[in-house]
C-alpha cells in the first residue's frame, strides 16, 4: 500500500480584523459560545491530517496555547508560532515550524465553516496535482471598473472562481515559493492568496477545486450573523 505521506495544517490567527468594528480580534469572537477559530481547528483536529501549526498575532501565542489549544483538547496542534505585519509573513513562519511533512493544508482560521470532506478533497489534491486551492464559480456577474468608478469591462463569469481556504501543496514546493517571495519586497506587491504565490514565484499550475458556498469567511459583522445560520446546519446534519 502506498505512503499517502504525513500531511501539515497551517491555521492562521493572525488578523486583526479592522473591518468587523470589534475591539477583539475577529478569529476570537464567540459563536454559541466558543471562538470562532475552535470551529476551524475542530475540523482539522477530526481530518487525516498528521499535524497543525497554529500562527498568532504578536503577544497571542500563550492566550491561544491555554484558552483554545489546552483547554479544547486539540491534541493535533504541535506548535503555536506569532505571525508578522501581512498574511503572507505569517504564512511562513507557520511553514517554517512544520515538522518533516510531504504535503500542508494552508487555512484561514476566520473560516469556521471548514468541513472534514474539504480538507480531505484538498489534502487528495494536493498529492495528485502538487497545488490546488478551494473555490466555488461565482453567482453573480462581476463587473471591471475604471479608475472612476464606471464599469469598464464584464468577464465571462463561467471562467470565474471564489477563491477560498484550505489551499493544500508539496510542503517543499510551497516552501520553495515563499522562500523566493521573501527574498524582495518587489516580489511581495499585491499578494492575496497562496496559491498566487505559488503561481508567480515557481510557475506551477494550481488546480482548482470545488469546497462549499458555506464556507465563508468572517470579515463583517453580518458575516457572523450568516455564519451562525450556516453551523447551526452543520451541526443539525451531523
Amino acid at each position: 500500500m502506498e505512503s499517502r505521506g504525513r500531511t501539515a495544517a497551517v491555521i492562521l490567527a493572525a488578523g486583526k480584523g479592522t473591518r468587523m468594528g470589534s475591539q477583539v480580534h475577529k478569529q476570537y469572537l464567540e459563536l454559541f459560545g466558543k471562538p470562532l477559530l475552535y470551529y476551524a481547528l475542530e475540523a482539522f483536529e477530526n481530518s487525516s491530517v498528521d499535524e497543525i501549526v497554529l500562527v498568532t498575532g504578536l503577544g497571542e501565542s500563550g492566550y491561544c496555547q491555554e484558552e483554545i489549544i489546552e483547554k479544547y483538547g486539540f491534541s493535533k496542534v504541535t506548535a503555536v508560532t506569532e505571525g508578522g505585519k501581512e498574511r503572507y509573513h505569517s504564512v511562513y513562519e507557520g511553514l517554517k515550524a512544520v515538522n518533516n511533512c510531504e504535503y500542508v493544508l494552508i487555512h484561514d482560521g476566520a473560516r469556521p465553516c471548514v468541513t472534514v470532506e474539504i480538507i480531505e478533497a484538498a489534502s487528495d489534491a494536493a498529492r495528485m496535482y502538487k497545488a490546488c486551492a478551494v473555490g466555488m464559480p461565482v453567482k453573480d456577474t462581476i463587473k471591471i471598473s475604471d479608475e472612476s468608478e464606471f464599469a469598464a469591462m464584464t468577464p465571462d463569469r463561467n471562467s470565474l472562481w471564489l477563491i477560498q481556504t484550505p489551499q493544500a501543496f508539496e510542503y517543499e514546493l510551497v516552501l520553495r515559493a515563499y522562500e523566493k517571495l521573501m527574498s524582495s519586497e518587489q516580489y511581495q506587491v499585491g499578494v492575496t492568496d497562496d496559491a498566487m504565490v505559488v503561481e508567480t514565484m515557481t510557475h506551477e499550475k494550481v488546480k482548482l477545486i470545488r469546497g462549499d458556498y458555506a464556507n465563508i469567511k468572517i470579515t463583517t459583522p453580518e458575516d457572523m450573523e450568516i455564519a451562525g445560520v450556516l453551523m447551526k446546519r452543520k451541526y443539525r446534519e451531523k
